[in-house]
């Protein structure tokens, strides 16, 4: 059943649904839209207008990026979310706070002044430090086996590890597991495909026109 994922290309719900994809091989095709000015037609197949969304050829659609992702394991075996009832609950909670974490991540972006800036910084970092906690040896979430978990924290990672060269929001000092979860995702090719080729400009030239105090804390001059 051919797939075919809405997308706007700075979005980190989407990229895990696309790590996802090309972690299992799926075949699928993308489309970017403008979220600013939707077309109708993606209004009608996601109710709240965020993206991804994922259409199929019989007519159907998904809206949600968790949900989408099951979805897609459940449809192109071998799964990857665990066998184990108790441990696949506790894998679909840190899914869920990694939506924190990306929303965390997103307000550091707009954030218009440094007294918003340093609290969102100091959340953020509070809630690392609880997936921080829960990690074990890896390198990835559930030890030695790739699962939606680590789909659903790579663009995470990624956003940090852009911005690190100017405000290092995850040091290693700090969260040694993290770091080695994030370097060990950062070197998947389902990971560094995941996004287009130019998405540090995108998200540099984001950053600036929504925050320059952000920009000034986050992006290097290089990155223009």
């Amino acid at each position: 059943m051919p797939l075919e994922l809405i997308s706007f290309k700075l979005c980190p719900f989407v990229q895990r649904s696309v790590v996802t994809l090309l972690y299992k091989q799926v075949p699928f095709e993308i489309t970017y839209i403008d979220l600013a000015a939707p077309p109708d037609w993606f209004l009608e197949i996601s109710p709240l207008g965020k993206v991804p969304a994922l259409r199929l050829d019989d007519g159907n659609a998904l809206f949600e990026s968790a949900i989408i992702n099951e979805y897609i394991d459940d449809i192109t075996p071998p799964a990857l979310h665990p066998s184990d009832p108790l441990v696949r609950a506790r894998n679909r909670s840190w899914i869920q706070f990694g939506e924190q974490c990306i929303v965390d991540q997103y307000q550091l972006t707009v954030a218009k002044n440094e007294d918003d800036f340093e609290a969102v910084r100091t959340r953020a970092q509070s809630n690392l430090a609880k997936v921080e906690a829960i990690l074990g040896n890896g390198p990835w979430f559930n030890g030695t086996v790739f699962s939606l978990v680590d789909a659903a924290y790579a663009p995470i990672f990624m956003r940090y590890a852009l911005i690190k060269p100017m405000d290092d929001v995850m040091p290693e000092a700090d969260y040694p597991r993290l770091n080695a979860w994030a370097e060990a995702l950062l070197a998947l090719p389902a990971v560094r495909q995941s996004v287009v080729g130019d998405f540090d400009t995108l998200l540099a030239a984001y950053i600036r026109k929504n925050s320059p105090y952000a920009a000034e804390r986050l992006i290097a001059a290089v990155a223009a």
